[in-house]
């Protein structure tokens, strides 16, 4: 497995065709033509659009809280790693310090750069995330998360039950990972239905 860090910065965030109310985020490589597209939230969304748009909103949203408090104790962060992707799902850390003192903090990924942004700290992620989840700048027409493994699937309930019992855990996997309890209980319910058993 190639851990070889690459460096990525934000191209775009825009409307996920394929999911509703959710967002693509568009990180490109900065030393290459490579693009990571990342499913995430329409708040989270908001989050980074307003850090980097420089708006200031009229009481502090949760990562400029975090920001506050970093300042508050002197703690840095110093850069955002996109370490693992798994089943679709990216998972990144912060890398902070204090007083000469490093710590690695797990995080979604969208909350991480959330939190580079605000600290304008570099984002990484490893090759071997961007070999198998990367698009090219050839190809970012079909850049709207036409790869299954990079989206959330339709939350309808129709949609729901068409999928496999394997497909479903999957799908409760990602909406548990990205804190959409309502549709992950949703799905679990589904599961138990078709199973007779307490997920």
């Amino acid at each position: 497995m190639n851990k070889d860090k690459i460096e990525l910065h934000i191209s775009k965030i825009e409307p996920s065709g394929n999911t509703s109310g959710a967002y693509a985020l568009v990180l490109a490589e900065t030393n290459g033509i490579r693009h990571l597209p990342i499913v995430i939230g329409g708040v989270e969304a908001q989050a980074i659009a307003i850090e980097l748009e420089k708006m200031t909103p009229s009481r502090p949203l949760t990562h400029d809280l975090f920001r506050s408090l970093a300042h508050s104790f002197n703690i840095e962060i110093e850069e955002v790693l996109i370490y693992n992707l798994v089943e679709g799902i990216f998972f990144a850390k912060l890398l902070a310090s204090l007083d000469g003192r490093s710590v690695e903090i797990d995080a979604r990924t969208s909350d991480a750069v959330a939190i580079a942004v605000r600290f304008s700290c570099p984002i990484y992620c490893y090759e071997f995330i961007l070999e198998g989840a990367g698009v090219s700048e050839d190809d970012e027409t079909g850049m709207s998360l036409s790869n299954p493994d990079l989206e959330l699937e339709e939350s309808t309930e129709e949609s729901e039950h068409s999928l496999s019992i394997d497909e479903l855990k999957r799908n409760l996997d990602i909406a548990l990972a990205n804190e959409e309890y309502e549709r992950a209980s949703q799905i679990r319910d589904e599961i138990n239905k078709r199973t007779g058993g307490d997920l």
